[in-house]
């Protein structure tokens, strides 16, 4: 028996078990194997596992196939914009070297391996230092000619970025706090023109706070799209163009 003359019967019942790849194949055999391998049954369980928002198009189109439907969302899926891909280096191939200076007191560094980073419980790309157990910081006053330094190195010193390099107070709690930003540019510009939508933050809180939870060094990346911190991924791949020497 010729594939053409298997009973119509005998289709619809194998069709059942196809997934949608092969049914689109076989509805290629002939016009009456593609009229079985279009039916509806076949495509509504389909469409409602691998696309449930768009089963509510039947509603105002009701002529509208299903296998249409499926193929609409496929086609959808396809030519959107793909995941990232996963970031080259991690938080342990980083260093975070951050400096305070000013002409009235002497500069103050802490020098952070990522190994001993940890991100927030949300995976954000922001992190908290405690300088209580450093003399020089506890020394150490946030006035207007404060200049503050955020650099991130590759192990081995093989790459550098400046995530931030500014001078003055900025923004301030107390008498002895700061908060700083700076716009960071396009990953891979090496000009710095335009914007990459992110800025860097750092938050200096100098003074014992009550309880003894004082004398922090916060640093994060925000999106200004959304005002949140970045995730740690979306940190990494940033920093990867400045950093990796393939780039």
């Amino acid at each position: 028996m010729s594939m053409s003359n298997i009973p119509w019967e005998a289709l619809v019942l194998v069709a059942n078990y196809l997934d949608p790849k092969t049914l689109a194949i076989a509805s290629c055999v002939s016009k009456p194997w593609c009229s079985i391998m279009s039916l509806d049954h076949l495509w509504v369980p389909l469409c409602t596992k691998h696309f449930p928002s768009l089963t509510h198009l039947r509603s105002a189109v009701p002529t509208l196939a299903y296998h249409r439907l499926y193929n609409l969302g496929f086609t959808s899926t396809k030519r959107r914009k793909p995941p990232p891909p996963t970031p080259k280096i991690t938080l342990q191939n980083l260093l975070f070297i951050i400096t305070l200076n000013t002409t009235k007191s002497a500069p103050v560094t802490i020098i952070k391996p990522g190994a001993e980073v940890a991100p927030d419980s949300k995976s954000l790309f922001r992190f908290d230092f405690d300088v209580r157990e450093s003399n020089m910081w506890l020394k150490f006053d946030v006035t207007d000619e404060t200049r503050v330094t955020w650099n991130v190195v590759l192990n081995g010193f093989e790459g550098v970025f400046t995530m931030m390099d500014c001078k003055g107070r900025g923004s301030f709690f107390s008498s002895s706090d700061g908060w700083f930003s700076a716009e960071l540019p396009v990953a891979g510009c090496c000009c710095g023109g335009g914007s990459s939508g992110m800025v860097a933050e750092m938050r200096l809180a100098m003074r014992e706070a009550v309880g003894g939870d004082g004398r922090r060094v916060g640093v994060g990346v925000l999106s200004v799209v959304s005002w949140r911190y970045v995730c740690v991924d979306d940190g990494l791949r940033y920093l990867q163009h400045f950093l990796e020497p393939s780039h």
